[in-house]
């Protein structure tokens, strides 16, 4: 005979396996979520800053090789290192960065100083990368803007026609959306570098950023499809000079 305490034992644990069979579709649902909304801010904020009067300038969207969006989730969060946040890059497929935009990889910007160019406010970052150099760096590893890279505050306006120099020296151009405020921002110091956690629960399995940018093992998620929508729309074609697409 069972001991009296038995049959209730059975029924707890199998009331909690029942619990546990039921929450686990939900957690394995929730686990990219927060990449999933990532992905549609940065669409939603990158349509807004094109769309903007003397917002991002789609003569030099025209000749980037890729782009990143750090798009604001109303505060970024401080972290040991300092200030981050986190975001997406895309960049156009083929060999010399000249077919259609590809899958998106997530992104984290880190630098203690992003936190003087915020004031408390919610902010958009938005990189041009420029060249092959820049794209290479940025998927090769973590990347120091201003060190690694040669990072400078992007023009816009009349000035991103102008400043031929700058957009020549620079492998990444960085501007920032500010209280509805558009404006090239120098972010030297901080840093860029592939967000592997958030890629693995996006994509469901371990992807580095030149698996996902420049072998396209995976296909853009619903969530990503208004950003590479928005980007295939305004930018369809790179206009770079051929001579500067040559990849080293």
């Amino acid at each position: 005979m069972a001991p009296e305490g038995e049959p209730m034992r059975a029924k707890t644990w199998m009331t909690w396996a029942m619990v546990l069979a039921l929450a686990m579709p939900a957690l394995a649902k929730d686990k990219g979520s927060k990449e999933q909304e990532r992905l549609e801010n940065a669409g939603e904020v990158l349509e807004e800053a094109i769309n903007m009067p003397d917002g991002l300038p789609k003569d030099l969207l025209n000749k980037a090789e890729c782009v990143v969006v750090i798009p604001s989730m109303k505060k970024f969060a401080i972290g040991i290192g300092g200030n981050y946040g986190r975001g997406v890059m895309v960049c156009r497929g083929g060999a010399n960065y000249t077919g259609p935009w590809g899958p998106p990889a997530m992104y984290a910007l880190e630098g203690a100083n992003i936190g003087f160019q915020l004031g408390g406010t919610a902010t958009d970052f938005f990189f041009l990368v420029m060249n092959p150099k820049g794209a290479k760096s940025l998927l090769k590893s973590k990347v120091k803007l201003g060190a690694d890279a040669a990072a400078a505050a992007g023009p816009k306006g009349r000035d991103a026609q102008a400043a031929t120099d700058v957009v020549m020296s620079a492998e990444i151009l960085t501007y920032s959306r500010s209280k509805g405020l558009f404006a090239g921002i120098s972010l030297d110091g901080s840093t860029l570098r592939s967000d592997g956690g958030a890629n693995k629960n996006l994509y469901g399995r371990d992807l580095s950023a030149t698996e996902i940018i420049r072998e396209h093992k995976v296909s853009t998620p619903a969530a990503g499809r208004k950003l590479i929508g928005v980007l295939d729309r305004v930018s369809p074609r790179n206009l770079s000079d051929p001579k500067s697409l040559k990849v080293e």
